[in-house]
């Protein structure tokens, strides 16, 4: 994986902002410079298609020719995604006292979608001695859609979530699974029931890192606000204003990256 993660860098060039290679410390969360380099992918948005709100992500994927068939597996690996993050929103629909289709005639029957080919260097050490210090490779945050799905390099355990406790627990890599992580969007639609994910990935690990994220989010210009259900659910009060997901996601790209 390490091997095809560094030939894609080699033959990928930036060609927009918020596309395309980004460097090992470019990309930042709450103003620190994250240990990561990744490759961003978003669903392409052409001239005008969503209207002022959706220039800042106008353009197209660039994919290198080297490996020849990256780019038709990664196209087929966002399509199986896409359809899987459907029918898991689909249960979850369903728990939350809707149709099983609630969230396609609403809010997510063209759902924008992000990938991030995402490389941790292996820990530095501390003071000489040999000991890892704890290199933060992508500070704590939440995601911003509905779901993400991680695909983490098997034995190598860099993901931290937060609890409800407060406490950070290690999301450990288990071979032939996803990490599902709630985004802010289904936070703001369950009215709290789910609550987005705070993680944070620190590779205290000798060995360099690769994960896949794929982030499955709503119509890019869908308002977003917490459904009647919930709402009675939850004491009959909303809990989170609404939001529009285009302006959420411009606003977090806008400010992710050091230029």
């Amino acid at each position: 994986m390490l091997e095809l993660f560094v030939v894609l860098i080699q033959a990928h060039s930036k060609f927009f902002d918020c596309r395309g290679y980004q460097h090992v410390g470019e990309n930042i969360t709450k103003g620190i410079p994250d240990r990561h380099e990744a490759i961003d992918c978003y669903r392409e948005v052409n001239h005008g298609m969503y209207g002022a709100l959706g220039e800042p992500m106008q353009g197209s994927n660039v994919w290198p020719s080297n490996p020849g068939n990256f780019k038709k597996l990664m196209e087929e690996y966002v399509n199986l995604c896409t359809d899987l993050s459907r029918k898991i929103m689909r249960g979850i629909a369903l728990a939350l006292g809707g149709s099983e289709v609630e969230f396609e005639e609403s809010i997510a029957g063209d759902p924008f979608w992000v990938l991030r080919i995402i490389g941790y260097p292996a820990a530095t050490l501390a003071n000489g001695e040999g000991m890892p210090k704890n290199d933060i490779g992508c500070g704590a945050h939440t995601d911003y859609g509905l779901l993400t799905l991680v695909n983490q390099d098997d034995g190598i355990t860099a993901l931290q979530v937060r609890n409800k406790s407060g406490e950070w627990i290690s999301a450990p890599p288990i071979p032939g699974s996803f990490v599902c992580n709630i985004g802010d969007m289904l936070k703001i639609l369950s009215n709290g029931i789910y609550e987005s994910t705070l993680h944070r990935v620190i590779n205290n690990s000798p060995t360099y890192r690769v994960c896949v994220a794929y982030f499955y989010e709503t119509n890019f210009d869908a308002a977003i606000e917490p459904l009647d259900a919930c709402v009675q659910q939850t004491g009959g009060m909303k809990r989170f204003e609404g939001a529009v997901y285009g302006k959420h996601l411009v606003s977090k790209v806008l400010t992710n990256f050091i230029y």
